[in-house]
């Protein structure tokens, strides 16, 4: 089971860290990744991590702004979120994939309940 924590409204130019613990497993089987949907629109890839932390891939959106990070010991990931935009506001999911090494978006299997991320301009 994953859970996300950490949302919030932050001004634009504000940071956020989101946070992912998953329950039940062991978090370096997997690779982590972030998600994020906007009321009507589909979900949307936002960035992801090997499961050693070694490999990362981003949104062109979000590249040089946010940051993935994981912490294997203590099965959490994170997403330090920086310079949020208005357009940052969404629901974000974590997730996993059994795929170790899989940062493609379609890897991705098992998911967690979202945090809402509100920017105010």
């Amino acid at each position: 089971q994953l859970q996300a924590s950490g949302g919030g409204t932050v001004q634009a130019g504000g940071s956020l860290r989101l946070s992912c613990a998953l329950f039940g497993g062991t978090f370096s089987s997997y690779a982590a990744g972030w998600f994020r949907q906007i009321p009507g629109q589909e979900r949307e890839f936002v960035a992801a991590t090997v499961w050693a932390g070694t490999a990362k891939r981003y949104a062109d959106s979000v590249k040089g702004r946010f940051a993935i990070s994981r912490d294997n010991d203590n099965n959490m990931c994170y997403l330090q979120m920086t310079n949020l935009r208005p357009g940052d506001t969404a629901v974000y999911y974590c997730a996993a994939s059994s795929h170790p090494y899989g940062l493609g978006p379609k890897h991705f299997n098992y998911w967690g309940q979202g945090t809402q991320v509100t920017v105010s301009s």
